[in-house]
């Protein structure tokens, strides 16, 4: 099987294409395979996908404008060269399946797949993943072009015949067998202590970690010890204010976050696509905090639609402070909310997307792979 992938821009939109290139490089039906990821050189993107391994092409592209402003003209070119190359791109490969993850780089790579399909250069499968509750501008617009719509969530209407909801795909590691003493051994933390891990991602979330600062200075309860993973923008502030302290641990990011999961009894995090993803897998408690500035509030959708299934609380940026994080997380770490959050968790943990995508590709015809 040839395959592309693309996405760009957040880990929302780079990590389930990744991790659908890892699981369909285990599918003896897929060999031999060919995997190559298109994006663009100035994006997350650049640095991510090589360090896993996954050969990249880069095409340029622009964010879609609205409004008929110069900005508008610029983006319509910018888009129009990277029409232009990826069509060269997908001319030679002639990939049996395309995959678009989300983010504005998906949108020329999409469009010169079905124009090149549609000359009769080639018979690409074309499939959107939307890891959002709320689908992005660019997603809405490819959904015509492409074969089949995959949500992360459920859209909250019926489906239609070329939609399928299929979950978040994410690494196997995170599906790694870890208990929490395993976990809290990783990370060296006492592991009789109720812990809890706030996580803002690779940059960090500053209103996280301004406020678990707060809590801390201001005292909490001896069973309780806490692992922030500050991101690589607040680590310095965040250690200044809370390194020195007991039960507390601040690093910057952890590659590999399954120990921070397995350790947790809940996690506090934003409410992205792979956070989201992360905590299903692994089966995680949580309080969700979206952030209030992401593209039509899509973190807030995820949240509710994840909050939904009885695995995690929202609490909205706007009302966290140290004394409602403190109430949540009493109230969440509680016997009886515990037990019912967990068991809701591990329920989401038992739908493993990888399986999902995996299926709905067995079934079609692909020239160059062993399928059937």
């Amino acid at each position: 099987m040839k395959l592309v992938l693309t996405g760009g821009g957040t880990g929302g939109h780079v990590y389930p294409a990744l991790a659908i290139a890892e699981t369909f490089s285990h599918e003896k039906d897929f060999t031999p395979l060919s995997v190559l990821f298109i994006g663009t050189k100035d994006r997350m993107e650049a640095q991510i996908v090589p360090k896993a391994g996954v050969e990249i092409e880069f095409v340029r592209a622009a964010p879609l404008e609205r409004k008929a402003t110069p900005a508008f003209f610029a983006m319509l070119l910018t888009n129009l060269v990277g029409f232009v190359d990826s069509f060269e791109i997908v001319r030679k490969l002639r990939p049996d399946v395309l995959i678009a993850t989300g983010g504005y780089v998906t949108l020329p790579v999409v469009a010169a797949a079905r124009t090149a399909r549609m000359l009769g250069l080639l018979a690409t499968k074309i499939v959107v993943l939307e890891p959002n509750a709320v689908a992005g501008l660019t997603n809405r617009v490819l959904g015509p072009l492409v074969d089949e719509v995959w949500y992360a969530l459920p859209p909250g209407r019926k489906l239609g015949a070329r939609e399928a909801v299929v979950g978040t795909p994410v690494r196997a590691s995170m599906r790694r067998p870890m208990t929490a003493a395993q976990g809290r051994a990783a990370l060296k933390l006492d592991p009789l202590k109720t812990t809890i891990v706030v996580m803002g991602g690779s940059l960090g979330a500053q209103s996280l970690n301004e406020t678990i600062a707060d809590l801390v200075e201001k005292g909490f309860p001896e069973k309780w010890q806490i692992l922030v993973l500050a991101g690589e923008r607040d680590q310095q502030e965040t250690w200044r204010r809370l390194g020195w302290r007991d039960r507390v641990k601040v690093l910057a990011y952890i590659d590999d976050p399954r120990p921070a999961y397995a350790a947790a009894d809940i996690v506090v995090s934003r409410a992205g696509a792979s956070t989201l993803g992360e905590l299903a897998a692994t089966g995680t408690p949580a309080l969700l905090v979206p952030y209030p500035h992401a593209t039509a509030d899509h973190q807030t959708a995820n949240a509710r639609a994840y909050a939904a299934s009885g695995a995690a609380r929202l609490i909205p940026d706007a009302e966290l402070d140290a004394g409602r994080l403190r109430l949540e997380l009493t109230a969440a770490l509680g016997a009886e909310r515990a037990t019912a959050m967990r068991a809701a968790a591990e329920r989401a943990a038992r739908a493993d997307a990888r399986s999902a995508i995996v299926a709905r590709v067995k079934t079609w015809s692909l020239p160059n792979s062993s399928n059937p």
